[in-house]
């Protein structure tokens, strides 16, 4: 298998534009994309672009009817119809929504191609990630879902057992719907609990369908969580379970929103902590699937500050060449985002910290920990159907 990465990138992907004011700012992935040219990574990997999905691709996960509705839109806004969960104050019609939206799910499903046939080893798609999309209804601010259509798309070319990591501070809901019953697809989501936070989905108990019990895990965050008790409850809950799984493919969402600034959640996470959750999904996939790894963007509304270093340090990770947290930001892309957006941007690819955490096993678990309670409820939901001691 070749050691290269593929990065996934087409300009019009920017068009997946919900308007003025909405948080879905499509700004947040050019700035990414100047940033990855900014630092040169556009040498150490392949900049491929993949064809928009077509039907047959998007019935893998949607059904046809939703299909007919988002095109519907597409063509004329004002044809959206809400109960298909398009033309909501989330998700607002646009038009060229359907060419958009397939073109984003082209891009993830191009990465999974390109690595289960060994053309890479890891594929990038940023702009995906979009994990909320159902399959037959838009949902927050995912119209089609990619990272879905990017795993099934892995099991018709003939994988029997595809892990999907999703660290987005919101449940990844539409990728666990659809594979509920599908043992093929080990889904884990951590997130900020639902009591708190969209989309009120992904408690502990939700483990899987009957024909695929312990292939859904959910560990529900108390807000508030900081880097050490993320990164404890990702090191608690996601190795082992992965090893456990032996997947042939991984798959990981790698939503900015658990980030500290971010305006639409209560984590308090770092950049730096987000940085080494992306390599620890990287080194998963070496330890378990002979290095095949597909990693997509996800949430993030920190357009200027938090999402462009965040991805570009993904990216980086992807390529073989990461990023020392202590980089400068080059100067010219700090122009260019004053240009675009008249926000000061960043000096460092770093936000000072040095993340630490103690793991569950040599600490032990405090009963008087919400963290600790959180992640010995996802241990004892799912580690038994795993043969894995709670």
């Amino acid at each position: 298998m070749s050691g290269r990465a593929q990065l996934m990138w087409d300009e019009q992907v920017t068009q997946y534009d919900f308007g003025p004011g909405h948080p879905m700012n499509p700004v947040r992935l050019t700035l990414t994309r100047d940033l990855v040219r900014a630092f040169g990574l556009d040498g150490a990997l392949k900049v491929v672009a993949a064809p928009a999905a077509g039907e047959s691709t998007l019935a893998l996960v949607h059904r046809p009817d939703y299909v007919a509705a988002v095109r519907a839109a597409s063509a004329d806004p004002r044809a959206a119809d809400l109960s298909y969960g398009i033309g909501n104050e989330d998700n607002p019609a646009f038009p060229a929504m359907h060419e958009a939206s397939a073109l984003i799910a082209g891009q993830s499903v191009g990465a999974a191609e390109a690595v289960w046939r060994g053309e890479v080893t890891h594929a990038v798609n940023f702009a995906g990630g979009l994990h909320h999309a159902m399959p037959g209804a838009a949902a927050g601010f995912c119209v089609y879902n990619d990272a879905a259509l990017a795993v099934a798309r892995l099991l018709e070319l003939g994988a029997d057992r595809v892990a999907y990591v999703d660290v987005d501070v919101h449940h990844g809901d539409g990728v666990q719907a659809a594979f509920w019953d599908d043992p093929r697809v080990l889904t884990i989501s951590l997130h900020e609990n639902p009591m708190t936070l969209f989309p009120q989905t992904g408690w502990p108990e939700e483990t899987g369908g009957v024909a695929a019990e312990g292939c859904a895990a959910n560990v529900a965050l108390p807000a508030g969580t900081g880097d050490a008790g993320w990164l404890r409850a990702f090191h608690a809950v996601v190795p082992e379970l992965v090893a456990a799984f032996r997947p042939q493919v991984v798959v990981s969402q790698h939503g900015a929103d658990t980030h500290f600034e971010d305006p639409l959640a209560h984590l308090a996470v770092s950049l730096d902590a987000q940085r080494v959750v992306a390599e620890a999904c990287h080194a998963l996939a070496h330890e378990h699937a002979q290095g095949r790894w597909v990693a997509l963007g996800g949430g993030g509304y920190a357009v200027t500050d938090v999402v462009p270093r965040t991805w570009t340090h993904l990216v980086a990770i992807a390529a073989g060449v990461p990023i020392a947290p202590q980089t400068h930001v080059p100067a010219e892309w700090r122009e260019g985002v004053f240009a675009r957006t008249r926000a000061t941007a960043p000096l460092r690819m770093t936000d000072g910290r040095v993340p630490e955490w103690a793991s569950f096993e040599d600490s032990g678990y405090d009963p008087a920990s919400r963290l600790d309670q959180a992640i010995l409820a996802t241990r004892r939901a799912v580690f038994p159907l795993h043969g894995l001691l709670p």
